[in-house]
């Protein structure tokens, strides 16, 4: 090494801050990073006025004292919450630095939401589980005792367990969907799927349920045919759940209507694309559940999905098959008029 202006050079090439100081803890260089991460201007300061938390200015009072090298973790709350990895590496005296430290900061935040979020899943999956599996216990064992020679009784508790065996056969198989979609989310479809076809399709298998919900689903074609890259059984996927979702939760007005439409221009589009609207006429959604109802196994009405036969997935497996299809999910909805699920699919290139 030559020189500060070198060092200088080489630091500014690095993606995560780092800053130097001497023993004194006072800072001597910086790169391009830290100084956007921490503000202009740190030549000359004081460490502890640049960053005060404890557990940084441990790891750079260990690495100027006797260890040669120091961990630790620390947050910062603005603007967004962000957890970083402090190292503090000592500096011998030389030619060209004084006795000092090199301190970096690695952003471990992902890492941090990724080891919460497959905690929260676990989590929910054996709650998810639990309950059924309880009730089936406990249904098994009324039946090989006080019940076992009520027949009435038995007619019952197999009916109940019959359902909640179906319930975690869904939620398994959602599971199931839900991992082969993220796995496959970052590699985009190419066939060529008719994207009225499809409706058409899950409308006819969803007619059954309509009709023993007295729910009328209204189908608005476009002039022109609706073609797009994507994969069809996924897509099916997709609006299966939104038009069985408004006839479960939204039906109660009678009517589902469905839009196909094409657009030239859409935000977050540079080229044609094709909207789906399904909008139903019920009781709404509270503007506080609309933000979170892609998130995996939320509910609005817990016991009421349940009771449906709901596994709480089915909007986030949605979410990630538009993700790979590189749409948009929106989700309007007002309490006492209805709730409208608009899907944007961008056309092929050319």
């Amino acid at each position: 090494m030559t020189g500060t202006s070198e060092f200088q050079s080489i630091l500014n090439t690095l993606a995560e801050p780092v800053i130097v100081v001497n023993s004194a803890r006072q800072i001597v260089l910086v790169n391009r990073a830290a100084s956007i991460l921490f503000g202009e201007n740190l030549v000359d300061q004081d460490f502890v006025r640049v960053i005060r938390n404890p557990e940084c200015l441990r790891c750079v009072g260990a690495a100027l004292g006797k260890e040669c090298l120091a961990e630790g973790s620390f947050s910062m709350p603005v603007p967004v919450r962000t957890t970083y990895r402090v190292r503090a590496q000592r500096l011998k005296d030389s030619e060209n630095f004084p006795d000092g430290a090199v301190v970096s900061f690695r952003d471990v935040s992902h890492v941090i939401e990724a080891e919460q979020m497959r905690s929260d899943f676990v989590a929910n999956v054996s709650h998810e589980l639990r309950s059924p599996l309880t009730a089936l216990s406990g249904f098994i064992e009324t039946l090989k005792g006080p019940a076992k020679n009520d027949a009435a009784t038995r007619e019952r508790f197999l009916d109940i367990m019959g359902r909640e065996a179906k319930r975690m056969n869904r939620l398994i198989g959602d599971l199931l969907s839900l991992s082969k979609v993220e796995v496959n989310e970052h590699v985009r479809p190419m066939d060529e799927v008719d994207l009225t076809a499809v409706i058409e399709r899950v409308i006819a298998q969803l007619q059954p349920l309509a009709d023993g919900a007295a729910v009328v689903i209204e189908l608005k074609l476009p002039a022109m045919p609706a073609i797009i890259p994507g994969d069809e059984d996924q897509l099916v996927q997709v609006f299966q759940n939104l038009i069985e979702n408004a006839v479960k939760y939204g039906g109660a007005s009678g009517r589902v209507r469905v839009a196909i439409e094409h657009y030239e221009r859409a935000t977050g589009f540079n080229r044609p694309c094709v909207g789906v609207a399904v909008q139903d006429f019920g009781e709404g959604i509270a503007a506080e559940h609309v933000v979170r109802l892609t998130e995996r196994f939320y509910r609005v009405d817990d016991h009421r999905s349940r009771e449906k036969g709901g596994t709480g997935l089915g909007l986030a497996i949605v979410k990630h098959i538009i993700n790979r299809h590189r749409g948009r999910l929106n989700i309007a909805s007002l309490e006492g008029e209805g709730s409208t699920f608009s899907v944007l699919l961008p056309q092929r290139a050319g």
